[in-house]
């Protein structure tokens, strides 16, 4: 009963948002972001959405990898165990109480972040005993031995099968080649090595130090007015230690100089991945990089890169370019997977157009079709709580400005070809790049 009507909701819900998202324009119609911060030290950012009776939370750490030290894994296992047993209620308890109220308890952890998340329907019946397993999970959670362990062979085996993926293989090596030995190097998961020195001791200790009040950041979204979520927020403040914020993250340095490292796996397809630090959450150049390259790699179908590669040569299926911007430089990614005999001419092609585009910026025909795709599809980005909550945990946790959201589509549109150009030729190293391949013949 209690997931037939969430379900109902958020059915509801998706028609209210397409009446809203009509009246968009360059700027976003919600209401501004609200801002405080509790007692002990929680930040606090909320919208109200009244128009469902649904409720989003989501409380997010500076707990992510870079944390991990000398025990990599050890921010994504302590995360992936605070739903495995707390308060004395095994993981079936929590999910059998939450599957009685329609609930849902997410969670997870990447290179700067851990979150824990909860989406309930707003009325009060359901609302408190959903926030109670929320706060037993923040606030106490068991880390028992035996489900550290149960999860921790879990996440060996999951290693062992990534071995066979190329792709999987191509991706931690080239985070390997980017960053050196910047913390960002690792992967989140860990390896066999640290995942065998781990100890239950080690996951309580990352536990207390980073899970608390002073390096939280709460997101609010939903049916609920300020005094409401006010009240909420200090329940999940309380719940936690006062504690401290975590330190910056290390600054990123940029690569010394070009690389390449090709890995043999028996695969007809080969994957590559080729890229240097790009830029950071807040970055002053985040337009000008963000719009370039959804010219150049980002933009699916119709950027330059599926046209030189896929289109004209038939060289590749897919063939992409991302910046994955974090607390400090995240890298800038090229990927492609290409038959075996065709590898040293697809990344030529790919290199060649980069440096094109370095070179000469984009056409103002691209411009303009890049501008509109992107402003067109900002609505569908924010069309529910779910997806606005996250953009505010987002902007809370990188400190980007209240009016993110609002004037997203203005700063896009304010884009020109010789910001772009200036951007790229002062921000992506072209000659001085990680390449990662793997696949092909020994």
């Amino acid at each position: 009963m209690g997931i037939d009507l969430l379900g109902r909701a958020m059915r509801t819900g998706a028609v209210i948002c397409a009446a809203w998202l009509f009246t968009l324009g360059t700027a976003l119609a919600m209401p501004p972001i609200q801002h405080w911060q509790t007692a002990n030290g929680a930040r606090v950012y909320y919208v109200p959405a009244p128009e469902l009776p649904m409720l989003d939370i989501r409380v997010v750490f500076a707990a992510g990898s870079a944390r991990d030290a000398d025990l990599p894994g050890l921010a994504s296992m302590t995360n992936h165990l605070l739903d495995k047993g707390a308060a004395g209620l095994t993981a079936n308890d929590l999910a059998a109480r939450l599957e009685g109220l329609g609930a849902q308890l997410g969670s997870g952890a990447l290179r700067d972040m851990a979150w824990v998340s909860l989406r309930s329907l707003s009325a009060a019946a359901r609302l408190e005993p959903a926030m109670e397993v929320l706060l037993q999970v923040l606030g106490q959670p068991d880390f028992n031995a035996g489900d550290f362990v149960r999860e921790r062979e879990r996440t060996l085996v999951s290693l062992r099968e990534d071995e066979q993926s190329p792709s999987t293989i191509a991706e931690y090596r080239f985070y390997r080649a980017v960053f050196g030995d910047h913390p960002y190097a690792t992967r989140p998961v860990g390896d066999v090595a640290s995942l065998q020195r781990m100890t239950p001791g080690d996951i309580r200790a990352f536990y207390e130090k980073y899970y608390v009040a002073g390096n939280a950041v709460i997101a609010i979204v939903g049916d609920a007015d300020r005094k409401a979520a006010e009240r909420l927020a200090q329940q999940v403040a309380a719940a936690l230690r006062d504690g401290e914020a975590a330190p910056a993250v290390p600054v990123v340095a940029p690569l010394g100089e070009a690389s390449e490292e090709r890995v043999f796996h028996p695969s007809k397809q080969t994957h590559v991945r080729m890229g240097a630090p790009g830029m950071r959450r807040g970055d002053p150049d985040y337009f000008p990089l963000y719009v370039g390259n959804h010219i150049l790699g980002g933009g699916g179908l119709v950027s330059r890169l599926n046209e030189e590669i896929r289109e004209k040569r038939g060289l590749s299926y897919s063939v992409y370019s991302y910046f994955s911007p974090m607390a400090q430089d995240g890298p800038y990614v090229f990927g492609l997977q290409t038959r075996n005999d065709q590898l040293d001419e697809a990344l030529e092609v790919m290199r060649d157009t980069l440096k094109t585009f370095h070179e000469e910026g984009p056409t103002e025909e691209e411009l303009v079709a890049a501008r509109k795709n992107i402003t067109g599809g900002f609505a569908l980005r924010v069309d529910s709580n779910s997806k606005i909550v996250e953009y505010l945990a987002m902007i809370g946790f990188y400190g980007l400005p209240l009016d993110y959201l609002e004037t997203f589509n203005t700063r896009v549109e304010a884009v020109t070809r010789e910001q772009i150009r200036a951007a790229f030729r002062r921000r992506v190293p072209v000659g001085n790049m990680a390449t990662m391949i793997v696949g092909g013949e020994k």
